[in-house]
Protein backbone atom coordinates (compact mmCIF):
# COMPACT_ATOMS: atom_id res chain seq x y z
CA UNK A 1 0.00 0.00 0.00
CA UNK A 2 1.44 3.42 -0.92
CA UNK A 3 1.77 6.25 1.53
CA UNK A 4 -1.15 8.63 1.99
CA UNK A 5 -1.42 11.49 -0.48
CA UNK A 6 -0.89 13.99 2.33
CA UNK A 7 2.42 12.32 3.23
CA UNK A 8 3.87 12.30 -0.28
CA UNK A 9 5.84 15.52 0.19
CA UNK A 10 7.37 13.95 3.32
CA UNK A 11 8.45 11.00 1.20
CA UNK A 12 9.90 13.30 -1.47
CA UNK A 13 11.83 15.33 1.10
CA UNK A 14 13.26 12.16 2.65
CA UNK A 15 14.16 10.78 -0.78
CA UNK A 16 16.07 13.92 -1.78
CA UNK A 17 17.82 14.25 1.59
CA UNK A 18 18.72 10.62 2.32
CA UNK A 19 19.02 9.12 -1.16
CA UNK A 20 20.38 12.06 -3.17
CA UNK A 21 22.31 13.62 -0.31
CA UNK A 22 20.97 17.12 -0.83
CA UNK A 23 21.30 19.68 1.95
CA UNK A 24 18.12 20.84 3.65
CA UNK A 25 18.23 24.20 1.87
CA UNK A 26 18.64 22.39 -1.46
CA UNK A 27 15.64 20.17 -0.68
CA UNK A 28 13.65 23.28 0.22
CA UNK A 29 14.58 24.92 -3.09
CA UNK A 30 13.72 21.80 -5.10
CA UNK A 31 10.31 21.39 -3.45
CA UNK A 32 9.61 25.14 -3.27
CA UNK A 33 9.02 25.07 0.49
CA UNK A 34 10.78 26.62 3.48
CA UNK A 35 13.83 25.06 5.15
CA UNK A 36 11.85 24.87 8.40
CA UNK A 37 9.25 22.74 6.60
CA UNK A 38 11.99 20.43 5.33
CA UNK A 39 13.30 19.91 8.86
CA UNK A 40 9.77 19.17 10.07
CA UNK A 41 9.16 16.71 7.21
CA UNK A 42 12.44 14.88 7.83
CA UNK A 43 11.57 14.54 11.51
CA UNK A 44 8.15 13.20 10.56
CA UNK A 45 9.78 10.81 8.06
CA UNK A 46 11.82 9.28 10.87
CA UNK A 47 8.76 8.98 13.08
CA UNK A 48 6.63 7.10 10.52
CA UNK A 49 9.47 5.04 9.06
CA UNK A 50 9.84 6.59 5.61
CA UNK A 51 13.61 6.86 6.08
CA UNK A 52 13.79 3.10 5.68
CA UNK A 53 13.02 3.42 1.97
CA UNK A 54 16.68 3.05 1.08
CA UNK A 55 16.72 -0.43 2.58
CA UNK A 56 13.55 -1.38 0.66
CA UNK A 57 10.16 -1.98 2.16
CA UNK A 58 6.98 -3.50 0.75
CA UNK A 59 5.01 -0.70 2.37
CA UNK A 60 6.76 1.97 0.31
CA UNK A 61 7.64 -0.01 -2.84
CA UNK A 62 5.31 1.92 -5.13
CA UNK A 63 6.45 5.23 -3.68
CA UNK A 64 10.10 4.34 -4.26
CA UNK A 65 9.13 3.47 -7.83
CA UNK A 66 7.54 6.92 -8.17
CA UNK A 67 10.69 8.66 -6.93
CA UNK A 68 12.87 6.59 -9.28
CA UNK A 69 10.60 7.54 -12.17
CA UNK A 70 10.91 11.22 -11.25
CA UNK A 71 14.69 10.92 -11.12
CA UNK A 72 14.86 9.23 -14.52
CA UNK A 73 12.44 11.40 -16.46
CA UNK A 74 12.67 14.77 -14.73
CA UNK A 75 9.02 14.73 -13.65
CA UNK A 76 8.05 16.99 -10.76
CA UNK A 77 5.82 14.30 -9.25
CA UNK A 78 4.71 10.80 -10.24
CA UNK A 79 1.77 8.99 -8.70
CA UNK A 80 1.65 5.20 -8.98
CA UNK A 81 -1.62 3.26 -8.94
CA UNK A 82 -0.90 -0.27 -7.60
CA UNK A 83 -2.13 -3.31 -9.48
CA UNK A 84 -1.61 -5.97 -6.82
CA UNK A 85 -4.61 -5.22 -4.59
CA UNK A 86 -7.12 -8.05 -4.72
CA UNK A 87 -9.88 -5.83 -3.39
CA UNK A 88 -9.26 -2.96 -5.83
CA UNK A 89 -9.61 -2.70 -9.60
CA UNK A 90 -6.87 -0.43 -11.04
CA UNK A 91 -9.23 0.66 -13.82
CA UNK A 92 -11.68 1.93 -11.20
CA UNK A 93 -9.01 3.30 -8.87
CA UNK A 94 -7.08 5.28 -11.51
CA UNK A 95 -9.65 8.08 -12.03
CA UNK A 96 -10.20 8.35 -8.27
CA UNK A 97 -6.47 8.80 -7.63
CA UNK A 98 -6.19 11.23 -10.55
CA UNK A 99 -9.14 13.30 -9.33
CA UNK A 100 -7.56 13.55 -5.88
CA UNK A 101 -4.22 14.64 -7.34
CA UNK A 102 -5.94 17.16 -9.62
CA UNK A 103 -7.73 18.79 -6.69
CA UNK A 104 -4.48 19.04 -4.73
CA UNK A 105 -2.78 20.83 -7.61
CA UNK A 106 -5.44 23.53 -8.03
CA UNK A 107 -5.09 26.84 -6.24
CA UNK A 108 -7.87 29.39 -5.94
CA UNK A 109 -7.94 31.92 -8.74
CA UNK A 110 -6.07 29.75 -11.23
CA UNK A 111 -6.92 28.95 -14.83
CA UNK A 112 -7.09 25.26 -15.66
CA UNK A 113 -6.90 23.79 -19.16
CA UNK A 114 -8.75 20.54 -19.84
CA UNK A 115 -8.57 18.26 -22.88
CA UNK A 116 -10.88 15.36 -23.69
CA UNK A 117 -11.22 11.61 -24.02
CA UNK A 118 -12.38 8.65 -21.95
CA UNK A 119 -9.70 9.05 -19.27
CA UNK A 120 -10.46 12.73 -18.63
CA UNK A 121 -14.20 12.08 -18.72
CA UNK A 122 -13.91 9.33 -16.09
CA UNK A 123 -11.82 11.62 -13.87
CA UNK A 124 -14.52 14.28 -14.13
CA UNK A 125 -17.20 11.72 -13.36
CA UNK A 126 -15.65 10.70 -10.00
CA UNK A 127 -14.32 14.11 -8.97
CA UNK A 128 -15.58 15.22 -5.53
CA UNK A 129 -17.48 18.48 -5.32
CA UNK A 130 -15.42 21.43 -4.13
CA UNK A 131 -15.99 25.16 -3.73
CA UNK A 132 -13.31 26.74 -5.89
CA UNK A 133 -15.03 29.89 -7.03
CA UNK A 134 -12.50 32.06 -8.81
CA UNK A 135 -11.05 29.10 -10.70
CA UNK A 136 -11.61 29.09 -14.47
CA UNK A 137 -11.73 25.84 -16.45
CA UNK A 138 -11.08 26.17 -20.20
CA UNK A 139 -11.01 23.76 -23.11
CA UNK A 140 -7.64 23.08 -24.71
CA UNK A 141 -9.11 22.25 -28.09
CA UNK A 142 -12.18 22.57 -30.30
CA UNK A 143 -15.26 20.42 -29.98
CA UNK A 144 -16.58 17.24 -31.58
CA UNK A 145 -19.90 16.20 -33.07
CA UNK A 146 -22.81 15.72 -30.67
CA UNK A 147 -23.12 11.90 -30.90
CA UNK A 148 -19.54 11.36 -29.74
CA UNK A 149 -18.96 10.54 -26.06
CA UNK A 150 -16.21 12.11 -23.93
CA UNK A 151 -16.38 15.40 -25.85
CA UNK A 152 -14.15 18.33 -24.82
CA UNK A 153 -17.14 20.47 -23.82
CA UNK A 154 -18.53 17.64 -21.67
CA UNK A 155 -15.23 17.22 -19.82
CA UNK A 156 -14.75 20.96 -19.30
CA UNK A 157 -18.33 21.60 -18.19
CA UNK A 158 -18.44 18.70 -15.74
CA UNK A 159 -15.11 19.55 -14.10
CA UNK A 160 -16.17 23.19 -13.77
CA UNK A 161 -19.45 22.04 -12.21
CA UNK A 162 -17.67 19.80 -9.71
CA UNK A 163 -15.37 22.67 -8.70
CA UNK A 164 -18.10 25.32 -8.59
CA UNK A 165 -15.82 27.14 -11.04
CA UNK A 166 -16.36 29.12 -14.22
CA UNK A 167 -16.25 26.98 -17.36
CA UNK A 168 -15.27 28.38 -20.76
CA UNK A 169 -16.12 26.20 -23.71
CA UNK A 170 -14.54 26.33 -27.15
CA UNK A 171 -17.32 26.99 -29.67
CA UNK A 172 -15.36 25.78 -32.69
CA UNK A 173 -14.88 22.34 -34.23
CA UNK A 174 -11.77 20.35 -33.40
CA UNK A 175 -11.04 19.69 -37.06
CA UNK A 176 -12.07 21.80 -40.04
CA UNK A 177 -12.70 20.51 -43.56
CA UNK A 178 -9.83 22.52 -45.04
CA UNK A 179 -6.57 24.09 -43.94
CA UNK A 180 -7.67 27.46 -45.31
CA UNK A 181 -10.85 27.41 -43.25
CA UNK A 182 -8.92 26.44 -40.13
CA UNK A 183 -6.43 29.26 -40.63
CA UNK A 184 -9.22 31.79 -41.10
CA UNK A 185 -11.07 30.56 -38.01
CA UNK A 186 -7.91 30.75 -35.89
CA UNK A 187 -7.64 34.37 -37.03
CA UNK A 188 -11.09 35.28 -35.69
CA UNK A 189 -10.61 37.58 -32.64
CA UNK A 190 -12.61 35.42 -30.20
CA UNK A 191 -10.84 32.20 -31.19
CA UNK A 192 -7.43 33.89 -31.37
CA UNK A 193 -7.81 35.34 -27.87
CA UNK A 194 -9.00 32.03 -26.45
CA UNK A 195 -6.07 30.13 -27.95
CA UNK A 196 -3.60 32.78 -26.78
CA UNK A 197 -4.96 32.63 -23.21
CA UNK A 198 -4.14 28.93 -22.85
CA UNK A 199 -0.52 29.69 -22.02
CA UNK A 200 -1.86 31.68 -19.02
CA UNK A 201 -3.18 28.48 -17.44
CA UNK A 202 -1.38 27.29 -14.32
CA UNK A 203 -2.59 23.69 -14.64
CA UNK A 204 -3.56 21.38 -17.49
CA UNK A 205 -5.27 17.99 -17.34
CA UNK A 206 -5.15 15.53 -20.21
CA UNK A 207 -4.19 12.07 -21.37
CA UNK A 208 -2.28 11.09 -24.49
CA UNK A 209 -4.15 9.35 -27.27
CA UNK A 210 -2.98 6.40 -29.31
CA UNK A 211 -2.82 6.07 -33.07
CA UNK A 212 -4.67 2.79 -33.39
CA UNK A 213 -7.23 2.51 -36.16
CA UNK A 214 -9.98 2.57 -33.52
CA UNK A 215 -8.56 5.54 -31.62
CA UNK A 216 -10.65 8.53 -30.53
CA UNK A 217 -9.64 10.60 -33.56
CA UNK A 218 -10.90 7.84 -35.83
CA UNK A 219 -14.07 7.17 -33.84
CA UNK A 220 -15.05 10.83 -33.85
CA UNK A 221 -14.44 11.09 -37.61
CA UNK A 222 -11.46 13.46 -37.47
CA UNK A 223 -9.32 10.92 -39.33
CA UNK A 224 -10.15 7.78 -41.26
CA UNK A 225 -8.69 4.45 -40.13
CA UNK A 226 -6.59 4.42 -43.29
CA UNK A 227 -5.47 7.99 -42.67
CA UNK A 228 -4.41 7.15 -39.12
CA UNK A 229 -2.52 4.11 -40.37
CA UNK A 230 -0.68 6.28 -42.90
CA UNK A 231 0.22 8.83 -40.23
CA UNK A 232 1.65 6.02 -38.11
CA UNK A 233 3.85 5.00 -41.01
CA UNK A 234 5.01 8.61 -41.29
CA UNK A 235 6.12 8.65 -37.66
CA UNK A 236 3.04 9.59 -35.61
CA UNK A 237 3.22 8.17 -32.08
CA UNK A 238 0.45 9.84 -30.10
CA UNK A 239 -2.19 12.54 -29.80
CA UNK A 240 -2.12 15.57 -27.51
CA UNK A 241 -5.25 17.78 -27.42
CA UNK A 242 -6.33 16.38 -30.79
CA UNK A 243 -2.95 16.91 -32.47
CA UNK A 244 -0.52 14.26 -33.69
CA UNK A 245 2.99 14.12 -32.22
CA UNK A 246 5.94 12.04 -33.36
CA UNK A 247 8.06 9.64 -31.29
CA UNK A 248 10.09 12.54 -29.85
CA UNK A 249 6.95 14.44 -28.86
CA UNK A 250 7.22 16.98 -31.66
CA UNK A 251 4.23 18.48 -33.46
CA UNK A 252 3.82 16.87 -36.86
CA UNK A 253 3.52 19.18 -39.85
CA UNK A 254 0.64 17.34 -41.52
CA UNK A 255 -2.74 18.14 -43.03
CA UNK A 256 -4.63 16.91 -39.96
CA UNK A 257 -2.73 19.13 -37.54
CA UNK A 258 -3.01 22.14 -39.84
CA UNK A 259 -6.80 21.63 -39.90
CA UNK A 260 -7.01 21.46 -36.08
CA UNK A 261 -8.40 24.17 -33.82
CA UNK A 262 -6.41 23.42 -30.70
CA UNK A 263 -3.88 24.87 -28.30
CA UNK A 264 -0.43 25.43 -29.72
CA UNK A 265 1.72 22.68 -28.24
CA UNK A 266 4.30 25.22 -27.07
CA UNK A 267 1.49 26.93 -25.13
CA UNK A 268 0.69 23.64 -23.41
CA UNK A 269 4.36 23.08 -22.57
CA UNK A 270 4.45 26.59 -21.07
CA UNK A 271 1.88 25.59 -18.45
CA UNK A 272 3.75 24.95 -15.21
CA UNK A 273 1.66 22.01 -13.94
CA UNK A 274 0.97 19.59 -16.78
CA UNK A 275 -0.93 16.64 -15.38
CA UNK A 276 -0.88 13.59 -17.63
CA UNK A 277 -2.95 10.51 -16.77
CA UNK A 278 -2.36 7.23 -18.62
CA UNK A 279 -4.12 4.01 -17.78
CA UNK A 280 -4.23 1.71 -20.80
CA UNK A 281 -1.35 -0.70 -21.42
CA UNK A 282 -1.48 0.01 -25.15
CA UNK A 283 -0.52 3.64 -24.57
CA UNK A 284 3.12 2.93 -23.77
CA UNK A 285 4.53 4.37 -27.01
CA UNK A 286 2.28 7.47 -26.87
CA UNK A 287 3.31 7.98 -23.23
CA UNK A 288 7.01 7.82 -24.08
CA UNK A 289 6.46 10.36 -26.86
CA UNK A 290 4.55 12.67 -24.50
CA UNK A 291 7.30 12.47 -21.87
CA UNK A 292 10.01 13.20 -24.44
CA UNK A 293 7.99 16.13 -25.70
CA UNK A 294 7.78 17.70 -22.23
CA UNK A 295 4.02 17.29 -21.90
CA UNK A 296 4.07 16.08 -18.31
CA UNK A 297 5.29 17.57 -15.07
CA UNK A 298 2.87 15.48 -12.99
CA UNK A 299 2.09 11.92 -14.05
CA UNK A 300 -0.45 9.34 -12.86
CA UNK A 301 0.16 5.80 -14.18
CA UNK A 302 -0.01 2.17 -13.07
CA UNK A 303 2.94 0.43 -11.43
CA UNK A 304 3.47 -1.88 -14.43
CA UNK A 305 3.60 1.09 -16.82
CA UNK A 306 6.03 2.91 -14.52
CA UNK A 307 8.39 -0.07 -14.64
CA UNK A 308 8.16 -0.20 -18.43
CA UNK A 309 9.01 3.49 -18.65
CA UNK A 310 12.01 3.05 -16.34
CA UNK A 311 13.27 0.09 -18.37
CA UNK A 312 12.88 2.09 -21.58
CA UNK A 313 14.76 5.09 -20.15
CA UNK A 314 17.52 2.78 -18.93
CA UNK A 315 17.90 1.14 -22.35
CA UNK A 316 18.01 4.53 -24.07
CA UNK A 317 20.74 5.76 -21.72
CA UNK A 318 22.76 2.62 -22.36
CA UNK A 319 22.25 3.04 -26.09
CA UNK A 320 23.64 6.56 -25.91
CA UNK A 321 26.68 5.38 -23.99
CA UNK A 322 25.41 6.53 -20.60
CA UNK A 323 25.42 4.65 -17.32
CA UNK A 324 22.51 2.44 -16.35
CA UNK A 325 20.29 3.68 -13.54
CA UNK A 326 20.90 2.45 -10.04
Amino acid sequence: MPIRAADQIIHKAAWLYYTHGLRQDEVAQRLEISRASVAMYLRRAREIGIVTITTSSELFSDDVLARELEDATGLTTAWIVPEDRQAMDPAAEMPVVAASVFLELINKGERVGVAWGRTVYHIADVMPFADLRGVTVVQLCGNLGAPYSYRPDQCTTEIARRLNAEGINFYAPLVLSSERLAEELRGEPVIREQLAAISDCQLALYSVGGIEEDSHLVKCGALSAQGMHEMGEKGAAGVIAGQLIDHDGRWMDCAHNRRCISADLDSIRAIKKRMLVVQEDNKFEPLIAALKGGFASHLVITSSMARRVLEHWSRERLGKGGLSMA
